[in-house]
């Protein structure tokens, strides 16, 4: 189980200035410490702004802060402060386009209203691109940062999509602004994964299920080989939700191959545990409809204990999916009145390949690493 980072102690000299304790705040935000970065970001924007007066001083601290509140779970106080900074910044020449994004995925009423924070953002970083693609001399810094504001612009771009096939689905030209969405995504990003993870998901929602495999390969064709800490790899959610996009697709093995991966990077994810679970059920049935009991056996005793995993899991985390755990459940229980209880022997190749120091008695998760969690 990963560890805590460090604790940082926030600056408490009255001489700290608001710009030491905006990088503070932001260390401590990036290393897992949210409730002492809000207190160095409040302490930053006092300084910033020490009036009710709005000052473009303080949008620094201001997007900070709505940073902070959303690691902190307070959608609310997130959306107030950057809210505040869109009042002071309203092109976002100052400060840039995260604050847009941001409202985008927070925005209370959705549909429309997230497409326009979207579109706002993706306005600016196109403008912010123009300006570095611009300069005549390229610097490695120029190109970096050039790099990730096309990135930045297809995900937003991406999240226009989703938007479309979701709560604007009913709009009568719903599926052309997606189409035309996240071909504007590839066109902003072509290296990237995600907008052809958008595109399969698409594909999957118009049924045209080879389409989905192609561009779900290409994908992962993209990252799969490259170290976990690779920038290029996506992050934690989105290969949850690639995994989800190879399930519907009915891609088991790469899925399974996906949830393997990020259990080995991070053992807490209760939707991790329960994907895989459901994943190698269906693996199981599949081998079981081809009459081979042989490879479907194990593979449903694997299954069983992703999914013991999984319901452990959200007992210790409080966890608060309940569709999730009532599928979980539902799973399981089948899987036991056809196995018999665990306990027995396990010949579980596919959990021995999950953890090395499985004790063959068909749990993947000992008392001790659960008491870890």
């Amino acid at each position: 189980m990963s560890s805590s980072a460090p604790s940082l102690s926030v600056v408490t000299s009255p001489k700290a200035s608001p710009e030491s304790l905006v990088v503070q705040a932001t260390v401590l935000l990036q290393t897992s410490q949210p409730e002492e970065a809000l207190v160095a970001a409040r302490r930053a924007l006092v300084l910033l702004q020490p009036t009710s007066e709005p000052t473009i001083a303080a949008l620094p601290a201001l997007n900070l802060l709505g940073e902070i509140n959303v690691e902190l779970g307070d959608p609310d106080a997130a959306r107030e402060v950057f809210t505040a900074a869109v009042a002071l910044d309203e092109e976002g020449i100052n400060d840039g386009a995260e604050k847009f994004l941001w409202l985008a995925q927070l925005n209370d009423e959705g549909g429309a209203e997230s497409v326009r924070w979207f579109e706002k953002g993706v306005e600016v970083l196109k403008r912010e691109i123009g300006e570095l693609e611009g300069k005549i001399v390229k610097k490695a810094e120029t190109t970096e940062l050039l790099e990730e504001k096309r990135q930045k612009m297809a995900n937003a771009l991406c999240g226009v999509a989703e938007v479309y096939m979701t709560d604007l689905s009913w709009e009568e030209d719903a599926e052309a602004r997606c189409e035309a969405a996240v071909t504007e995504a590839m066109l902003a990003a072509p290296n990237s994964p995600e907008p052809l993870q958008t595109l399969a998901s698409i594909r999957i929602s118009q049924q045209k299920l080879e389409d989905a495999k192609s561009a779900l390969g290409r994908s992962m064709g993209l990252w799969k080989e490259l170290d976990p800490d690779d920038a290029k790899v996506p992050d934690y959610p989105t290969r949850i939700s690639l995994a989800r996009l190879l399930m519907e697709a009915d891609m088991e093995d790469e899925a399974i191959e996906v949830l393997e991966r990020l259990i080995g990077e991070n053992d807490n994810s209760v939707e991790a545990w329960y994907l895989g679970g459901w994943c190698l059920h269906l693996l199981a049935e599949k081998q079981n409809t081809n009459k081979d009991s042989d490879t479907a056996t194990p593979l449903m005793r694997a299954s069983r204990d992703w999914l013991d995993n999984c319901l452990k899991l959200y007992a210790v985390l409080d966890y608060e999916d309940e569709r999730l755990k009532e599928h979980a459940e539902e799973l399981f229980k089948g899987l036991d009145s056809t196995l018999g209880p665990s306990g027995g022997d396990d010949d579980d190749e596919w959990a021995d390949e999950e953890q090395d120091d499985d004790d063959d008695d068909g749990e993947n998760v000992d008392d001790q690493e659960m008491e870890d969690t």
